[in-house]
């Protein structure tokens, strides 16, 4: 009798089965949760000049950085108060996916929180991303490592046909060795095309995004007092080459907030038409599922009540008989591409 009764109790787990099976399971996904926010582009407005570049258009998906800078302003006072200003810049990962995706690692990591802009030249580059220039103590005190710093680990030389040196295009600086690149990179404050592949005989350098936002704050960076240019004014200094900023013209924070939508898929997912047979299973859900419970909590309780009796039973002899159950365990590999849900 009690042998019936525990059979009939893993006879109901295994009906229970497929039905716990079929319960909306949130699929295990390992992409970070700025991936899910949709932002809208027109809403960056502070952008840079346009030009007849596929850069100038933003695409479903692609990285967004939001960059918290502050700096001397006016540029060229004597005695200037800070700004604080954010930059927005898209990632080009269908393009330059290896850069990007170091760029990411590094804004993830917090590696440029606190650096200050190294490398200024007005109407060039605004140049940063050493995690050895942080200032000690006082600016412009730092490491003397300030200006040839990185992480240590380098990428390839990436290029595309779609990127080039817009105005606001955001690229990697290395050395000489043009797979050299690491953690520096800088923002082109007008257009530099002399910098793209096909105008050098270096292989040039690798651009991967571009400034949406805050393009403003860019063009006022680039015309702060540097060693090379102390008057701060808009005069262009040939001979410009180290650019160090007079006053500290630093990143507070950058960060990874979304991903371009323009289309707004993203922001405003369609719904999901509801099919007659995901209907049956739902109310096969609802009303199976607490059937199957009440089903499973009254075998337990006829196991034990059964098992209760056979002690009473036999408790003159004390030999009680040995309870035997027969399991059926059941498994099926699941494709990890066939699970679904909800976004």
């Amino acid at each position: 009798m009690v042998r019936q009764r525990l059979s009939g109790v893993v006879l109901v787990l295994l009906l229970m089965a497929p039905m716990v099976s079929s319960l909306p399971v949130d699929a295990q996904n390992d992409e970070p949760v700025w991936r899910s926010v949709g932002l809208d582009p027109t809403e960056w407005t502070d952008r840079p000049e346009s030009e007849d570049s596929p850069m100038m258009d933003s695409y479903t998906g692609n990285a967004v950085i939001k960059m918290n800078v502050s700096y001397p302003y006016p540029p060229d006072a004597i005695l200037p108060s800070w700004e604080e200003g954010v930059v927005v810049i898209e990632l080009f990962e269908q393009w330059a996916p290896i850069t990007a995706t170091n760029m990411i690692a590094h804004v993830e990591s917090g590696l440029y929180d606190g650096v200050f802009f190294h490398r200024v030249i007005n109407d060039f580059v605004t140049q940063s991303g050493d995690p050895t220039c942080k200032t000690i103590g006082v600016y412009p005190a730092a490491s003397p490592m300030c200006g040839s710093g990185g992480t240590g680990e380098t990428i390839p030389l990436e290029h595309d046909e779609n990127l080039s040196h817009v105005d606001g295009a955001i690229g990697m600086a290395r050395s000489a060795d043009p797979d050299s690149a690491d953690s520096q990179w800088y923002i082109a404050e007008t257009e530099a095309h002399g910098l793209d592949p096909e105008n050098r005989d270096d292989e040039g350098y690798a651009t991967f995004g571009i400034v949406r936002d805050g393009m403003t704050h860019i063009r006022n960076i680039a015309d702060v007092r540097t060693s090379d240019e102390p008057t701060g004014t808009d005069l262009d200094n040939p001979f410009s080459s180290a650019g160090r900023p007079l006053f500290e013209v630093r990143i507070n924070s950058m960060e990874m907030i979304g991903v371009a939508d323009p289309d707004g898929t993203i922001r405003n997912p369609a719904s999901k038409a509801t099919s007659s047979n995901s209907l049956v299973e739902d109310i096969a859900i609802i009303i199976g599922v607490p059937f199957a419970l009440i089903l499973l909590g009254v075998g337990i309780t006829m196991a034990v009540y059964g098992q209760h009796n056979a002690r009473e039973e036999h408790g003159s002899t004390g030999e009680v008989p040995a309870l035997e159950a027969e399991m059926v365990m059941v498994a099926e590999l699941v494709d990890p591409g066939d699970v679904k849900g909800e976004s």
